[in-house]
């Protein structure tokens, strides 16, 4: 299915007080480069998904400025990590990506969004992920736990960084999700049961 807003909702969402979001952005991806291209689409995309599901939803007093944040920073820590496909080409494992750009965030005070960096992978990652892939962090759960976090983390679900001019549909980012175990799937079955408006 075809991403149908990405411009609208940059042009319309982006107000003075988010240049600092894109100025945090600008120090890490050069203008002009492939990666920071991608990246920049991507979060944009899981930023208008997030955005509709907090409209459609008034009920969950979702902070839409805190959400339009954390999606466009979520993926800020990829260019560390090894993934040649989507132009990074860092050391690290892929996932990795969320911790780096939790320390990052958390380093300019941005603590709400280093959350929602480190808690967006897969539907979270649990302890047994972090011990399995031998990850150097706390081998603790890492899972999302406010509503914002699992809206950012739902919303990232539907958009494939090497897949930029794709948005799935719930079948689609439920079954790949069921590729790694019926836990994560479950989670994100439960977040679209509580969103509920995902692309249509």
């Amino acid at each position: 299915m075809k991403s149908s807003n990405f411009a609208a909702v940059k042009s319309s969402t982006l107000a003075p007080e988010h240049m600092n979001t894109l100025s945090i952005i600008d120090k890490y991806y050069p203008i002009g480069g492939e990666q920071r291209i991608l990246l920049l689409r991507h979060s944009w995309q899981v930023a208008g998904m997030a955005l509709r599901c907090a409209a459609a939803h008034p009920e969950l007093h979702l902070d839409r400025a805190l959400l339009l944040r954390g999606a466009l920073l979520h993926d800020i820590g990829i260019f560390a990590t090894h993934a040649p496909s989507i132009h990074c080409h860092g050391e690290l494992l892929y996932l990795m990506h969320g911790f780096v750009g939790a320390q990052l965030l958390r380093a300019l005070g941005l603590e709400a969004e280093a959350r929602i960096c480190e808690r967006h992978t897969g539907t979270g990652l649990t302890r047994h992920t972090v011990v399995e892939h031998g990850l150097n962090v706390e081998p603790i759960d890492y899972l999302p736990e406010t509503t914002e976090e699992k809206l950012v983390c739902y919303a990232d679900k539907f958009y494939s960084k090497s897949r930029p001019a794709e948005e799935l549909i719930f079948e689609q980012a439920h079954a790949s999700l069921l590729r790694f175990g019926t836990e994560g799937a479950a989670r994100f079955a439960e977040w679209h049961r509580l969103f509920g408006v995902a692309k249509q």
